[in-house]
């Protein structure tokens, strides 16, 4: 057995999980907004009660936002801003007595759905966040890249490949930058679309059912981030060529993209054939979680 931890920007999740992939037991407290003190006691007890659900101490990984950076040993790039220039490897450890694994939450998600979901038993996965964000994980033959800078699958801070002349500049970034692919592919980035095109603002969710209903302004607006999302994809498929791509996220729920994209990627992918399989995620809102459990070693 091993614990996963899903440190969210709302809520902490946690689950026991067995060598078979099967949830024993099931967590969830909420997450101390802006209080980095309390998000590490918050974690601390969680643990403490999942183990009293699994009636013995157990491994723990931690999914989290942001990355741990090399340089410092603090996170970076974590939209839970509490956590950032934080030593949160070093004080779980420490409050929790025992060694830890650590990874990004996109990373988690992607070897969740390469480990048993969606993607098992694909050589290469490309797991995909999109939901407030746009995040990415890759991982080959079973285990996570994260490459030298903790950021392997960062493609949201990318620019948009192929931009349109309309596309340019881009929307700015919070990282600084403008045009990357999380400003226009995220949920808040669809929704920013259909507001700029017609003055109403909608989330995703009321876009995707407006298209399915047959308003031509939404399903215009669909095929709009269709578009942005191949050609987004096609960079992916043209440096790491997987052999799955795994949608998760709230914008992983628009039906029409896993159709709709690989029909518009090919001509930006640089083979005469595209054999990626694009795929929604098998576990939904658990990959997180389940990917913090895998961390550890099936052995261990």
């Amino acid at each position: 057995m091993r614990i996963g931890i899903d440190l969210g920007g709302t809520k902490i999740e946690g689950i026991v999980l067995g060598s078979d992939g099967v949830e024993l037991a099931r967590e969830r407290v909420a997450t101390p907004v802006g209080d980095y003190p309390g998000t590490l006691t918050a974690i601390r007890d969680l643990v403490a009660a999942l183990e009293r659900d699994a009636g013995r101490a157990c491994p723990v990984g931690i999914g989290m936002p942001g990355s741990w950076s090399r340089a410092t040993g603090l996170i970076k790039n974590s939209n839970s801003v509490c956590l950032n220039g934080r030593p949160v490897h070093h004080d779980l450890e420490a409050l929790l007595q025992r060694p830890l694994q650590f990874a990004n939450d996109a990373d988690c998600f992607a070897l969740s759905e390469a480990s048993d979901g969606a993607a098992a038993g694909a050589t290469v996965v490309f797991g995909v966040i999109v939901g407030t964000g746009t995040g990415g994980g890759i991982v080959v033959d079973g285990k996570l890249v994260t490459g030298p800078n903790g950021i392997a699958g960062e493609w949201g801070h990318n620019p948009l490949p192929w931009p349109q002349p309309a596309e340019l500049p881009g929307p700015e970034c919070y990282c600084g930058l403008q045009g990357c692919i999380e400003t226009w592919l995220s949920g808040p980035g669809l929704a920013r679309d259909y507001r700029d095109m017609q003055g109403e603002t909608l989330d995703s969710v009321e876009i995707s059912r407006r298209a399915v209903a047959g308003d031509g302004s939404a399903t215009e607006c669909l095929q709009r981030h269709a578009d942005r999302m191949a050609r987004a994809l096609a960079s992916v498929i043209n440096v790491i060529d997987p052999d799955v791509i795994v949608l998760g996220g709230g914008v992983s729920n628009i039906d029409t993209l896993y159709t709709a994209v690989p029909a518009l990627w090919t001509r930006h992918v640089f083979s005469d054939r595209v054999d990626t399989r694009l795929v929604k995620a098998r576990h939904g809102d658990s990959s997180g979680v389940r990917g913090a459990a895998w961390l550890w070693p099936a052995a261990d």
